[in-house]
């Protein structure tokens, strides 16, 4: 296993069947479980991503859907593009949330009129 500041690397075989393992470490960092499914995803420059399979946000908001579809679309024309985010705009939204607590199952205030 070859490891970088920025990337796992974990070589795995394919089977005569066109099968392969995902690996442990793998699992344990997308959070799989038995029965989970994955989603491939192919760039332009011929990198291929691995994720764990979500609902898909399309069904339920279509505002949502397409956005996220064009984010794919741009991602795969121009995978050059793609930047990190800065660690000075990590720092910077951190500090905003700083002490704030939320409760994800609490049900949303009511709008006031």
């Amino acid at each position: 296993m070859a490891k970088t500041a920025e990337i796992l690397e974990i070589p795995a075989t394919i089977t005569e069947r066109g099968q392969t393992t995902v690996p442990a470490a793998i699992r344990k960092m997308l959070a799989l479980g038995k029965r989970d499914q994955v989603v491939f995803r192919g760039l332009a420059d011929g990198t291929v991503v691995i994720a764990k399979k979500q609902g898909r946000a399309d069904e339920t908001d279509p505002v949502i859907g397409k956005f996220l579809a064009f984010l794919a679309r741009d991602m795969a024309t121009e995978p050059a593009r793609i930047r990190s985010v800065p660690k000075s705009l990590v720092a910077r939204g951190k500090s905003l949330v700083k002490g704030v607590e939320v409760d994800l199952d609490a049900a949303l205030p009511e709008d006031d009129a």
